[in-house]
């Protein structure tokens, strides 16, 4: 029995000397670089928040052995085999962000950002640089840049396999500083847009009452962004339209790429006494929702206006105001992100965004690279910066005729 017991610890010694040989055992944590440290990191959350469990139908153990193998001489060489790790889970909102990029998206969530003022994302399908809406007021918006068009070149380099992070920091810069965007869109030649990068103003609303021939006094209030400052913001713009006498609402949610979910959320409820605003579901399937209970700031009619720059946050509010009959949606159809992020901080300062789980609206729809179909289509001519919310914008005339509707004060009421 006893040479049994040392012929079988013999024969244990010796498969596991031949597993460090061939490198099928991995290093234990407390021997790690600390360059393995980082990319093992990386790992840990994206293996215990990201929403699909099968990560892209990967073996995500044997991906974390493949990176842990390779050289990583410094930290540049650890962000590579970071950034290629995720990159295999096909899913572009899933992505490192390197300390300075994540101390920029951290300023831009907060309030104040500097640079062209471009949101922008990676069309699933042809992998190009697409902008989902400018920022208002920002060079970009003033350029006449829209939603939809393609960025095929930042200074002449081609954005063919840049990440998201990697385009944004290109066109991030010292204001005053220049930088070309060679743009693409629909059935008309490349052409080059020259910029002049500045500061961009992040006050997310602008609010007006405006009196019409009929008596009826109609707010305009235009949301471009749902950042820190966003609910106080709208908060304060309801009270004050209310204050003044507002009949109905228009609010105007055209290229608004969306934001803080919190935010999101936050406002539906200044607009919704009750109801569910939206529908989370994680990784196991579990259901989770936010519901309105309280007061609304205000009940009466409104109608909401979105575009193919409407995303995010922003259709989470559209969705949650359509399924509830709160509002009559007009515009055209959304961007369709139903994916909720959440950003992880890492031990080098760094920053990693993860795909956690996704959304539906109120009456269970999955709008993800779908869209919120609007309950009245109305396309929108071409107009300039200064026309948007004017009588030259046919989406807001067609608001202004939808708001004293009989469906309208049926669905609002």
């Amino acid at each position: 029995m006893g040479k049994r017991f040392s012929w079988i610890r013999l024969l244990s010694k010796f498969a596991l000397a031949i597993a460090l040989i061939w490198g099928i055992v991995a290093p234990s944590a407390g021997a790690f670089t600390d360059e393995q440290r980082l990319v093992n990191e990386v790992w840990r959350i994206v293996d215990r928040a990201y929403v699909d469990s099968s990560f892209n139908h990967q073996n995500w153990w044997a991906i974390r052995e493949k990176y842990l193998k390779q050289p990583l001489p410094d930290r540049e060489a650890s962000y590579t085999a970071i950034q290629q790790m995720i990159a295999g889970l096909d899913d572009p909102f899933t992505r490192l962000l390197k300390p300075d990029q994540y101390r920029s998206l951290q300023t831009s969530t907060s309030g104040e950002l500097t640079g062209v003022g471009l949101q922008i994302s990676l069309d699933p399908e042809t992998k190009r640089l697409r902008v989902i809406a400018p920022v208002e007021g920002s060079p970009a918006a003033k350029s006449g840049i829209r939603p939809a068009d393609n960025i095929l070149m930042i200074d002449g380099v081609s954005t063919e396999g840049l990440s998201l992070d990697d385009a944004a920091e290109r066109m991030r810069g010292q204001i005053g500083s220049r930088v070309t965007l060679t743009i693409s869109r629909k059935d008309e030649a490349a052409l080059d847009v020259d910029l002049v990068r500045d500061r961009i103003e992040l006050n997310p609303v602008y609010a007006e009452l405006r009196p019409q021939p009929d008596g009826k006094k109609l707010a305009y209030l235009r949301l471009s962004q749902f950042n820190a400052n966003a609910t106080a913001e709208v908060a304060h713009a309801i009270a004050r339209l209310e204050k003044q006498g507002a009949d109905g609402y228009i609010l105007d949610l055209r290229n608004n790429p969306g934001g803080l979910l919190q935010a999101g959320i936050d406002i539906a409820r200044l607009w919704i006494d009750e109801g569910t605003i939206v529908y989370t579901v994680n990784r196991q399937g579990t259901m989770g929702s936010f519901e309105a209970m309280g007061d609304a700031l205000t009940k009466d009619p409104m109608v909401v206006l979105v575009n193919q720059g409407t995303a995010s946050a922003s259709e989470i509010l559209a969705g949650a105001l359509k399924d509830n009959g709160r509002a009559i949606i007009l515009g055209e159809k959304t961007f369709g992100k139903g994916l909720i992020q959440s950003l992880f901080d890492l031990s080098d300062g760094a920053g990693l965004a993860v795909t956690v789980a996704k959304y539906e609206t109120p009456s269970h729809k999955d709008i993800n690279k779908l869209g919120i179909v609007p309950d009245q289509v109305v396309p929108l001519d071409p107009i300039t910066l200064d026309q948007i919310g004017t009588p030259s914008d046919r989406q807001y005339k067609a608001a202004i005729d939808a708001i004293g509707s009989d469906a309208l004060v049926a669905g609002a009421s």
